[in-house]
């Protein structure tokens, strides 16, 4: 089974302003105003930097830069916040 590639929208769909620790991510489609903390900036900047990704391409893209702790445990979380971030409209499937 091939992991599923997932892409950061183009544009202006998704507004963002960042407040000390917290994210403002102003969703155009939905009209939703999402609050997020890290390590949900730092994936999404990963896919807008280094284009469509899997969460195995994401956790490579962000141990270069963080130190991420055990592989496994990460690589889960990531895999987790793309499924909430998916439900949000925030990325999308390829």
């Amino acid at each position: 089974m091939t992991a599923p590639i997932h892409y950061r929208h183009e544009g202006d769909v998704i507004l963002t302003r960042v407040l000390d620790d917290i994210v403002l991510l102003f969703h155009r489609p939905s009209g939703q105003t999402h609050i997020v903390v890290s390590p949900v900036p730092e994936l999404l900047d990963a896919l807008r930097e280094g284009g469509p990704a899997t969460a195995a391409d994401l956790l490579e893209r962000l141990s270069r830069d963080f130190d991420l702790g055990p592989i496994d445990e990460t690589g889960e979380r990531i895999e987790a916040h793309l499924v909430e971030l998916l439900a949000l409209g925030l990325i999308r499937p390829s």
